[in-house]
C-alpha cells in the first residue's frame, strides 16, 4: 500500500526538520521547500497528497503559493502551520481553500490529528483559535484590503517589501525592470502608500512578509 505523500514548506530548517521527525513514521515526506516559489515548483513536480506550509515565507507567501497551485489544478490538500494566532488569518486561509490551520507551538500534538482529519475529507483548526473563527468574517475586510490587487501585483509587492531591487523583481518574475517599477507605482497608488517604508509595513501587517 502506497503511503500518503507530504510536502513540507518552511523557511526555517529547524522547523522543517522537526516536522520531519513528527511525520516520517507515518507518511512519505517527498520534499522540503524553503520559500514559496520552491513550494510551487516542487508541488508541480512531486504531486504530493498534502502540503504542510507556513504562511510567511520568502519570495512568495504560502497563501499566494496555494492560489497559484490551485490555478494549476494541483490536487494537494493544504494545511497551514503558522505562528499567526489571529483568527482572521485562519479564516482567510480557509476561504482560499486550505483544509487545515495549525499553530506551530501546538504542532507536536495537533499536526498528526489534522492530517488524519483532512485526509478523511474534514477540516482542522487549532482549538486555541477555532472558537473565534465564527466571528472572523466581521474582521476580515481590513485584512483583505489587498484583494483589490491581482496575484501578480501581490507577488511584486512582497518582493519589493523584502528589499529586492526592480532588476531582482524582474528577474524573479520574468518581466522587465520597467514593468516591475510600473507595478510598484500602481500598487502604491491603489493602496494609498506614500513610501517604500509604508509598503513594507503594509506587507508585514497583512502577513505577506514576516516582521524583521
Amino acid at each position: 500500500m502506497n503511503r500518503i505523500k507530504v510536502l513540507i514548506a518552511d523557511d526555517h530548517r529547524i522547523v522543517a526538520d522537526g516536522l520531519r521527525n513528527i511525520l516520517e513514521s507515518e507518511y512519505d515526506l517527498v520534499g522540503i521547500a524553503e520559500d514559496g516559489r520552491a513550494l510551487v515548483d516542487l508541488a508541480i513536480k512531486l504531486e504530493p497528497d498534502v502540503i504542510v506550509a507556513d504562511i510567511s515565507m520568502p519570495s512568495l507567501n504560502g497563501l499566494d503559493a496555494m492560489e497559484l497551485l490551485q490555478k494549476q489544478n494541483t490536487r494537494a490538500k493544504f494545511i497551514f502551520l503558522t505562528m499567526h494566532k489571529d483568527v482572521t488569518y485562519a479564516a482567510k486561509a480557509i476561504r482560499k481553500g486550505a483544509v487545515g490551520y495549525v499553530l506551530k507551538h501546538s504542532a507536536s500534538e495537533e499536526l498528526l490529528r489534522a492530517l488524519q482529519l483532512v485526509l478523511g475529507g474534514g477540516k482542522f483548526i487549532s482549538p486555541e483559535i477555532a472558537d473565534g473563527l465564527q466571528n472572523a468574517d466581521q474582521q476580515i475586510s481590513e485584512l483583505e484590503e489587498h484583494k483589490m490587487l491581482t496575484t501578480r501585483q501581490r507577488e511584486v509587492l512582497q518582493l519589493f517589501a523584502e528589499g529586492k531591487s526592480a532588476k531582482e523583481v524582474a528577474a524573479t518574475l520574468g518581466i522587465s525592470a520597467r514593468t516591475a517599477e510600473n507595478h510598484k507605482a500602481r500598487i502604491m497608488t491603489q493602496l494609498r502608500l506614500r513610501s517604500t517604508s509604508e509598503l513594507v509595513q503594509y506587507a508585514i501587517r497583512h502577513g505577506l512578509i514576516a516582521s524583521p
